[in-house]
């Protein structure tokens, strides 16, 4: 059936729960009237949880039957990049969750308490507050009169829209076309339609060398693996590792390389604002996979990707591989971008908690 190959696991399908900003409640009044509402839900145990005013539109759709969604939009499909006259193949690719069940009503001081300690996790994560527990003197009026309401999640689904419909040239030409269109989010929804389809051609602009596969996206699960390969680095003396995942996330582009299995074995990232200068840092290979052009596979995808291929000047800074780079059309930045004015290069240099500082002599 169409609806099974777009069917989600039941685990995607909570961590969108999980990570999505606000879920839309759909239920009733008691006199029958539809009512809709956005809301701040947050996962707690087996149920999603919002919470709300004691009084109001809300406490009136306690009992009553519900639909709780949530989406994210992965990319907009445009008819042109599957034919060139209809405009049937115009499509959105997307993720979505639905919940139906009862709205209950949570009584339980103690798991009130917990639903609102989620709730400020999930949307103030960077802490700031005395912790909430139900009887903490500071919060134990408002944990009383707080309305907190639920859906178990035992009615779930999920659905991830991403091609599985199309054809294994439909889709090849998809993820060309959206990693040549390059919008915020395209090369993420190339690495999806990958996901979502196992088996199918890999494009040509990702084939990489020696049983390898090229990334055009690579995300927060991949934050920590990068950092092992570049903790060590001579240019990373002094930086922790979790800096170094940090960031990695915090790159205007990162791209990599993955073996037979999956795992990383290649990384590049480069910050830059698309169209004057970018800066290229952490170009890293697995020892296991060097000497067999796995790097310049990465850098050219990394040099093509959307938000670098307009730049007019980008640059690097590296010890020993200017041969490597040579290659790629880099040169010295003093024979080649020479300015018709002069200028000192500086740098505001910050200590950090846990970052070594050199000494004066050496900094640079």
């Amino acid at each position: 059936m169409r609806k099974e190959i777009f069917r989600m696991a039941r685990a995607d399908a909570v961590a969108l729960l999980e990570r999505v900003p606000v879920v839309h409640l759909a239920s009733t009044t008691p006199d029958g009237r539809p009512l809709i509402r956005t809301v701040h839900g947050v996962v707690v145990g087996d149920a999603l949880a919002f919470h709300g005013a004691p009084a109001g539109e809300k406490t009136e759709t306690e009992g009553r039957d519900a639909v709780v969604s949530a989406e994210e939009i992965v990319a907009a499909i445009p008819s042109y990049f599957l034919d060139p006259e209809r405009a049937c193949p115009a499509t959105t690719l997307y993720r979505s969750a639905q919940i139906h069940g009862i709205i209950e009503r949570v009584e339980d001081r103690a798991e009130k308490a917990r639903v609102l300690a989620a709730l400020m996790t999930k949307y103030q994560p960077e802490g700031g507050h005395a912790p909430i527990t139900a009887d903490h003197p500071l919060y134990r009026k408002a944990v009383d009169g707080i309305l907190v309401l639920r859906v178990a999640l035992v009615d779930l689904d999920g659905k991830a829209k991403l091609a599985q419909n199309r054809t294994p040239d439909d889709r090849v030409r998809l993820m060309e076309k959206l990693w040549e269109r390059g919008a915020p989010g395209d090369a993420a929804a190339v690495e999806l339609i990958r996901a979502h389809n196992q088996g199918t051609t890999i494009p040509l602009f990702l084939r990489g060398p020696e049983g390898t596969t090229l990334a055009a996206w690579l995300g927060e699960a991949d934050a920590d693996a990068a950092a092992s390969l570049v903790d060590g680095a001579y240019w990373n003396d002094g930086f922790a590792v979790e800096t170094l995942a940090l960031a990695h996330r915090g790159s205007t582009a990162w791209v990599g390389a993955r073996d037979a299995k999956g795992a990383l074995v290649a990384t590049a990232r480069a910050i830059g604002d698309g169209e004057k200068r970018a800066w290229i840092y952490d170009v890293m290979v697995a020892p296991a996979c060097r000497g067999k052009r796995v790097g310049d596979a990465v850098m050219r995808l990394l040099l093509d990707h959307p938000a670098l291929r307009r730049v007019r000047r980008v640059y690097l800074a590296t010890r020993d591989a200017m041969p490597f780079y040579e290659r790629l059309g880099f040169g010295d930045r003093r024979e080649l971008d020479v300015r018709p004015y002069p200028s000192t290069e500086m740098v505001l240099h910050r200590a950090h908690e846990g970052v070594h500082q050199p000494s004066r002599a050496t900094r640079g």
